[in-house]
């Protein structure tokens, strides 16, 4: 009886002891748990003036490019060495010389056509001095004076014919020797020595490396930002266009800059994608130094056309503006608020704000697709945006 008392016992106890426990064990008290407000990057508003640019990017193309003609025919006696594709050469420079035997004999049988127009000139001149001296006296007849006058007509027109013949076979001899136009490099040569060319035959395609130019396509809203020359400019003008543009291009696995200056517009907008193309022009891109390679042609280069100077404008990380034109303020309680200001305009990660906004302001830029009118947040202040 005893053995099956006791197990009961036992439990009692324990069960006992635990509700002792329990009511005499210390009291938790609950609280409810604390809400931590989020920790935002906040930028101080600082006003400052911005050079505003636009980035933008062309191929580089010669400023005068020329197809060499042969104006004669006859067979190519002489060639420039340097006439290859990629050759420089000299404003002047003999470049190719055609067989020039026929054109000089040409040359010298108009000179004989104009010695012999000339002496029948001065024939029929003496001859109708005479016919007039005679008629004076009444000595000759009206038909003897109008032939020597009518041989006099002949002889000047036959001397006219004779001097413009003259000047044809000079030209010709003279075109025998293609000179170059200007200094420039040559992209293609279609012509070799003992070749027979024709009058008109495409010798050699030329380009001038006096200037390079990149045509230069931005949008129309850009205009705002840029001082460009968007009419005919004059001389004086294009000599002192002041349109800065900076050239960036890679080559042999380095970046290189080229200094030039926008010089024209072009005339009209492209009704599609409502861009202009402007026309940088650079200066000597032949020109090699230490650092700097040749700018040649056909080059994809980028291009940052220099504008105006903006005054007071606060510049943001573009992330910062929110819905087109808001930005969120931190007061001094640590509390969002909402605020509306003018977007001059945003380039790549950076927004130009011209008015909204106060010196000294904290602006929110941290990305907040929570954020609510009055919210607390904790802040953490960061250097202002370079311009």
């Amino acid at each position: 009886m005893k053995r099956l008392v006791l197990p009961f016992v036992i439990l009692a106890a324990g069960i006992g002891l635990a509700a002792l426990l329990l009511a005499t064990g210390p009291t938790l008290n609950s609280q409810p748990a604390a809400v931590l407000a989020p920790l935002v990057r906040v930028q101080a508003v600082s006003l400052q003036d911005v050079a505003l640019s636009t980035l933008t990017h062309g191929t580089v193309a010669p400023r005068t490019e020329s197809d060499l003609v042969a104006e004669v025919a006859g067979r190519v006696i002489s060639v420039n060495p340097n006439l290859v594709s990629g050759g420089f050469f000299k404003a002047g420079d003999e470049l190719l010389q055609i067989e020039a035997l026929d054109y000089a004999v040409a040359l010298e049988q108009a000179r004989a056509a104009m010695a012999r127009a000339e002496s029948d000139l001065a024939n029929a001149q003496r001859a109708a001095e005479r016919q007039d001296s005679l008629g004076e006296r009444q000595l000759t007849s009206a038909a003897q004076q109008d032939d020597a006058v009518n041989r006099l007509h002949i002889a000047e027109a036959t001397l006219r014919s004779a001097q413009a013949q003259l000047a044809r076979a000079e030209r010709d001899l003279a075109r025998t020797r293609i000179l170059a136009p200007y200094e420039g490099r040559v992209r293609t040569e279609r012509v070799d020595i003992g070749q027979f060319v024709s009058r008109g035959n495409a010798i050699a395609t030329i380009y001038a490396t006096d200037y390079a130019e990149v045509r230069l396509p931005i949008n129309d809203e850009e205009l705002a930002f840029l001082d460009l020359p968007l009419g005919p400019l004059s001389a004086n003008q294009l000599a002192s266009a002041t349109t800065r543009v900076t050239i960036t291009a890679r080559f042999a696995g380095e970046e290189h800059l080229w200094p030039a200056r926008v010089v024209r517009t072009e005339g009209e907008l492209d009704p599609k994608t409502r861009m202009l193309n402007l026309v940088a022009q650079v200066e000597a891109p032949y020109a090699t130094t230490d650092d700097r390679p040749p700018l040649a042609v056909g080059l994809f280069v980028d291009a940052e056309i220099h504008g105006r100077l903006a005054p007071d404008l606060v510049v943001l990380p573009r992330s910062a503006v929110r819905h087109g034109n808001q930005v969120l303020l931190v007061d001094s309680d640590n509390r969002l608020h909402f605020r509306s200001v003018a977007v001059l305009r945003m380039v790549g990660e950076k927004a130009y704000i011209s008015a909204g906004l106060a010196t000294g302001e904290l602006v929110c830029i941290s990305s907040m697709d929570n954020a609510l009118e009055g919210m607390t947040v904790r802040t953490a202040i960061e250097a202002g945006a370079a311009s």
